[in-house]
């Protein structure tokens, strides 16, 4: 039995799971077992279904980590949070119930990263590469944040207006890590989201991508919840 949790990762909008390239080998060389799912964002309900279907394929408890719209979807998990143990907020959307991500967006001047959104035909939202850029992925390398930008998982626009239920963050404990130079959820929002929830909370130089800015930062905060769950830490022979 693995003395570890499992790592659950989630990415957000406009990013799939390759994002968490960097997070994935540090943790797997580390011994955890982890899985990175790709979300359809084709609606919340979607989002969360398939969060729910991979943790069906985890055994033993499982740290659930979020990015961006990420934190929306293992939010809304609720009250049935099955094996889930902790949940691990990386720049997201921490949101209380009643509240939507539309509305608090509105409340303020747009986000130099969401400021020219594109809804298809369809009603998907995209973000222009030079938003993508030169905003979104602003700390990261341009060939490469150019790459991000052409594989971009487009999102739904209707789940900027879904209402949050009864928010997960209220019956598990939760770590945050605030990106103080984020150009799309601002940073006061961010460290809002944690200290209502009251999140173990550490705040980094980083754009909103810090998982692949700052893969270092996010696995040494997912690695201090995780030891709260850690029969036995790694490297350390058991008590006897």
């Amino acid at each position: 039995m693995n003395p570890q949790p499992n790592i659950l990762l989630v990415h957000g909008a406009w990013a799939d799971g390759s994002c968490w390239s960097d997070v994935i080998a540090l943790l797997q060389a580390r011994g955890y077992t982890v899985a990175a799912p790709q979300f359809p964002e084709s609606s919340l309900a979607d989002d969360v279904a398939r969060l729910r279907q991979v943790l069906g394929l985890l055994d033993g408890p499982t740290l659930v980590v979020g990015h961006s719209y990420g934190g929306q979807i293992m939010t809304a998990l609720g009250e049935e949070t099955s094996n889930v143990v902790g949940l691990v907020y990386i720049a997201a959307f921490g949101l209380d119930q009643g509240e939507s991500i539309g509305a608090l967006l509105q409340a303020g001047p747009p986000t130099p990263a969401l400021a020219h959104l594109k809804i298809d035909s369809r009603g998907f939202a995209w973000v222009p590469e030079d938003d993508f850029v030169g905003h979104f992925a602003a700390d990261i390398d341009p060939v490469k944040a150019r790459v991000m930008f052409a594989v971009q998982q487009a999102l739904s626009a209707s789940t900027l207006e879904d209402v949050m239920g009864v928010p997960a963050w209220k019956a598990l404990p939760t770590w945050y890590l605030v990106a103080a130079e984020d150009q799309a959820i601002p940073p006061d929002a961010e460290r809002a989201f944690a200290e209502r929830m009251g999140a173990t909370t550490v705040e980094i130089q980083s754009n909103h991508c810090a998982m692949v800015s700052h893969p270092n930062d996010v696995v040494s905060l997912i690695e201090t919840a995780a030891r709260t769950f850690t029969t036995d830490s790694p490297g350390e022979a058991p008590m006897g």
